[in-house]
C-alpha cells in the first residue's frame, strides 16, 4: 500500500512538474511573442520617425535651397539694376562734358543749315540758361545771317545740357537734350551689358 502511495505521489509530482513545464513553456512562448510584437512595433515606429525626420529634413533643405536661389535671383536683379543705373549716370556725365557750348553751336548750326526747306523756317532752339547766354552773344546773329531763317533761342530750366530744336514754331521738336541722348545711348548699350552680365 505504501508503494502505491509512493507511486501515486511520484505520478502526481511528475504530472505537476510536467504541467508546470508546459505552463512555463507556454508563458515563455507568449512572452517571446509579446516581445517580438513589441520589438516589431518599436522598429516600425522608429522607421516611421526616421522616415518623417528625413522627409522633414528634405523639405527644410528644399525650402532653404529655394530661399537661397530666390535671394540669389533678387541680388542679381538688384545688381543689374544698379549697374544699369551706373551706366546711365556715366553716359549722362560724359555727355555733359562733351556737349560744351562750342560743340552745341557747331551741331545746331549744322542742323539748321542742312535742314530741308519742308521743315520750315521758324526755328526755336531750347537750351539750359547758361548755354543760351553763351550762344546768344555772337553765334546767333551770325547763324541768322548765314541761313536767313528766324531763329529763337529759349531757356529751359530743367535741361542739364544739350538742346531741343523745332522747325515749325514749336509744334513739334527733335530732342537732343543730355537726358534724351542718355536714355537712347543707355538703351543701345543695355543689350551688350546684359550679354556681359549673363556671360554670353
Amino acid at each position: 500500500m505504501a508503494q502505491e502511495i509512493n507511486d501515486l505521489i511520484a505520478k502526481i509530482r511528475q504530472e505537476g512538474v510536467q504541467k508546470a513545464e508546459e505552463q512555463a513553456a507556454q508563458i515563455k512562448s507568449e512572452a517571446e511573442n509579446k516581445a517580438s510584437k513589441l520589438i516589431a512595433e518599436a522598429k516600425s515606429k522608429a522607421e516611421k520617425i526616421i522616415a518623417e525626420a528625413k522627409e522633414q529634413s528634405a523639405r527644410h533643405e528644399e525650402s532653404t535651397l529655394a530661399a537661397l536661389k530666390q535671394s540669389g535671383r533678387d541680388l542679381l536683379i538688384s545688381l543689374r539694376q544698379e549697374i544699369a543705373g551706373m551706366l546711365e549716370r556715366l553716359v549722362r556725365m560724359e555727355l555733359k562734358q562733351v556737349l560744351t557750348s562750342q560743340e552745341l553751336a557747331g551741331i545746331i548750326a549744322a542742323l539748321i543749315k542742312n535742314a530741308p526747306l519742308s521743315l520750315g523756317s521758324q526755328v526755336i532752339v531750347a537750351l539750359n540758361p547758361l548755354d543760351k547766354e553763351k550762344l546768344e552773344a555772337g553765334f546767333l546773329k551770325q547763324l541768322v545771317q548765314e541761313t536767313k531763317k528766324g531763329i529763337t533761342l529759349s531757356s529751359s530750366e530743367g535741361m542739364e545740357s544739350g538742346f531741343t530744336i523745332s522747325f515749325d514754331s514749336g509744334k513739334s521738336m527733335f530732342d537732343f537734350s543730355s537726358e534724351a541722348l542718355s536714355e537712347y545711348l543707355s538703351g543701345s548699350l543695355r543689350p551688350e551689358l546684359k550679354k556681359i552680365l549673363d556671360n554670353k
